[in-house]
């Protein structure tokens, strides 16, 4: 008999959750303890709907850290390795988060509500127990929880047409990474132009849980005029794009520097910045690894494969292939690889996939496109 997904309590289901059954979802995985939507039957369809027109992503399992009180700011200071005093209210910045040791716990978007009010969009991890223990351990006045919230994100380059005829031609001059407070129907939202995808696009982040059936609907409504259709983050556009899946593309020991993230830190953040001292060190003597793409030789077309394929030059192991797509738009099969840091674009490097098959590739800059 085929395996199956056995349901748990423990695992929990997005306020889109019945929308996304009713719309044909196919397949889920888990993360942040809760369903995420991967497919609805046509993988394709899916895709060049992302990129050529408008798609509507359950992403309620990108949950929200919400730092609130008095020392909101300095505790949010003290877990981000990038210098917040600039940041005003209405922005939402890209960031990594560390241990000591300069290791990548998580790939956040900070958004600041308030001078007093920050939340951490976070990618799949346990990262509220981190932000409980730090304040804790530190003493701070300030409030650590799981807000009501869960996103919703509207992808792909006619996303905008669609929060135009929703919210007004306002959302045009929203910048990329900002968000503002609103409400759609009454339904109470924070409207951010970000999102999972190279393509372009919106996230709504709802703020009650009771009425995601509801906003589901009027999203639906407001771009069926431009074919919208239900999808989820794409694993083939994020390669090509270059996007970092947090723990995907890392392991338990990778710093932000070998997966491209040096540009968001700051090394003469405070020094209780947690991970800094070893940030700055990892940044003098030279990561050990570094995120390159790879060019496959192989003349079919290859599936999206999750499972860590070894990389050797000649002989050598030299590090992983995290993940590798067959790319429509390049007509090549491709890879994101954590290799070692002496690799460089041109080289040619052997991979071995899962099945034991070995191929060829060229080594490259990301993103591919």
């Amino acid at each position: 008999m085929p395996a199956h997904f056995t349901p748990s309590p423990r695992i929990r289901r997005s306020p889109y959750f019945d929308a996304t059954v009713a719309a044909g979802v196919t397949s889920f995985t888990v993360y942040n303890h809760m369903y995420m939507p991967t497919g609805f039957g046509d993988p394709m369809g899916e895709y060049w709907r992302l990129i050529r027109g408008v798609t509507m992503w359950d992403v309620a399992c990108q949950r929200q850290v919400e730092l609130a009180g008095e020392e909101a700011g300095r505790l949010a200071q003290i877990l981000c390795p990038r210098k917040l005093e600039g940041m005003k209210v209405g922005q939402g910045w890209y960031l990594p988060v560390c241990d000591h040791q300069g290791i990548l716990l998580n790939d956040p978007i900070l958004l600041k509500l308030a001078e007093d009010r920050y939340w951490l969009s976070i990618a799949d991890g346990d990262l509220l127990l981190w932000a409980k223990a730090v304040a804790a351990e530190r003493s701070l006045a300030v409030t650590v929880g799981e807000p009501d919230v869960s996103p919703l994100a509207v992808q792909g380059p006619k996303a905008i047409e669609v929060m135009v005829d929703l919210f007004g031609d306002e959302v045009r001059s929203l910048g990329y990474f900002r968000f503002r407070e609103t409400k759609l129907d009454g339904i109470p939202l924070l409207l951010a132009r970000s999102g999972w995808s190279k393509q372009g696009g919106f996230e709504l982040y709802l703020r009650d849980s009771a009425r995601g059936a509801e906003l589901w609907q009027l999203i639906a409504q407001a771009g069926a005029p431009y074919d919208i259709g239900p999808g989820c983050p794409s694993g083939t556009e994020r390669v090509e794009s270059g996007l970092l899946s947090y723990g995907g593309d890392t392991d338990a020991k990778t710093n932000p520097f070998e997966v491209r993230l040096e540009r968001f830190i700051d090394l003469d953040a405070p020094d209780d910045t947690i991970g800094i001292r070893a940030l700055r060190a990892i940044d003098a003597a030279g990561p050990k690894r570094r995120q390159l793409g790879v060019v496959l030789d192989q003349g079919g077309r290859m599936g999206l494969h999750d499972r860590h394929s070894q990389v050797f030059k000649g002989d050598t192991p030299v590090g992983r292939m995290t993940t590798n797509t067959w790319s429509p738009r390049m007509e090549r099969n491709i890879g994101i690889c954590l290799v070692w840091a002496g690799l460089v674009p041109g080289d040619t490097v052997t991979v071995e996939l899962p099945d034991a098959r070995r191929i060829e590739g060229e080594m490259c800059e990301l993103p591919f496109l």
